[in-house]
């Protein structure tokens, strides 16, 4: 057995976890890969060629790297488990009048979960991926930090993970850049993976057809939400949509109205399938309130303490106070904030480390 133990890496066929892969089996962890098939995208009805993680072509780059440095790896069929949790939870969102982030509870409480049960089952003490953050260890805290390349990091998808799932993961890109990255597989011989581009696509959803994925998993959806209202801010009736899930908060094309100016999605009312249209300048607010909580950093948030808060992925993020009410954290932004959107997620910064997060509820 290795010196260094043994580690059970996250590999998708991309280049980041395949690189993830080779720095450890370099460094002298015994390392076992582990492929995990979350959906099969040909059972859903959708018009697009499976890509991705999922597909054929990237179980058969993540198995070479394997067999190239000679340890074992595995596929593991988790459409089950992703299925009940991410798919469900996802369409329910939308029927809800939210904006699910499924990579978010994929990632926390589908991929982390069954690589641990995995780790535990082959003896591995670790388990790694090839996401760009870092995890530090405090005051018997483990919590996420910004990576090196702000460009890349990813720490605001993870602010769900459990004290034990830190305690055992490790995230080798921490303190690379990405032209870095593809520079290392590059140099060991992996030419083609060190062109090979990013997917920002949902995995399940590869034609980023959202609305045809809901319709393909909910019988009868446009029968059940056609026809319902758009209003203005101030009640007034402003034409019909096509049903209240279609919609986004912050969306401004694709709405099929015309009003003369510039108009956006400010609120979702699914009780009674309504759609509120405003102004730019409507979408702006102060303030919002956070559950499903995550604590990081701190055991608990302190009341009142300062945050850089982050309400999306490319979000730069907005100087705010917290106010812990117990089961929710309420923000009050120093700057209004455009766009909150119900169902995605808030992350609190402490600088660059992860205090931790939830989801937004309104």
């Amino acid at each position: 057995m290795s010196k260094k133990g043994k580690v059970l890496v996250a590999m998708s066929g991309g280049i980041d976890s395949t690189v993830t892969a080779l720095l450890l089996h370099e460094e002298g962890y015994e390392v076992i890969g582990i492929t995990m098939k979350t959906w099969d995208y040909a059972n859903s009805g959708g018009n697009k060629k499976e890509t991705g993680c999922c597909s054929l072509d990237s179980i058969n780059d993540a198995r070479k790297v394997a067999v190239d440095c000679g340890f074992h790896h595995f596929i593991v069929d988790i459409r089950e488990e992703f299925g009940n949790f991410v798919i469900d939870n996802f369409v329910d969102e939308y029927m809800a009048g939210r904006t699910p982030n499924p990579c978010v509870l994929c990632n926390t409480h589908i991929k982390w979960e069954a690589m641990i049960r995995r780790a535990d089952a082959l003896d591995c003490e670790f388990i790694a991926t090839g996401h760009y953050a870092k995890i530090k260890h405090e005051n018997d805290r483990y919590f996420i930090s910004k990576a090196v390349d702000l460009h890349k990091d990813q720490s605001y998808v993870l602010w769900g993970l459990s004290q034990e799932c830190m305690a055992r993961s490790q995230f080798p890109l921490a303190e690379f850049t990405k032209p870095e990255v593809r520079k290392m597989a590059h140099d060991r011989g992996y030419t083609d993976l060190a062109k090979k581009g990013e997917s920002y696509e949902i995995c399940f959803v590869p034609d980023n057809d959202y609305r045809g994925f809901l319709r393909r998993q909910v019988d009868g959806l446009d029968a059940q939400v056609a026809g319902g209202n758009f209003l203005n801010t101030a009640g007034e009736v402003l034409g019909q949509h096509k049903g209240y899930p279609f919609y986004t908060v912050g969306q401004r094309r694709g709405l099929g109205i015309a009003l003369g100016e510039p108009i956006y999605v400010k609120e979702i009312i699914p009780e009674t399938n309504t759609v509120v249209l405003g102004k730019e300048n409507e979408l702006f607010r102060n303030g919002m309130t956070v559950g499903q909580l995550n604590f990081l950093k701190y055991e608990t948030i302190p009341n009142g303490i300062e945050s850089t808060t982050q309400i999306r992925y490319n979000d730069p993020g907005t100087l705010s106070t917290l106010t812990n009410k117990g089961d929710t954290i309420h923000v009050d932004f120093y700057a209004n904030v455009k766009g909150v959107a119900p169902g995605q997620s808030a992350v609190f910064y402490e600088g660059d480390d992860v205090m931790g997060g939830g989801i937004i509820r309104r």
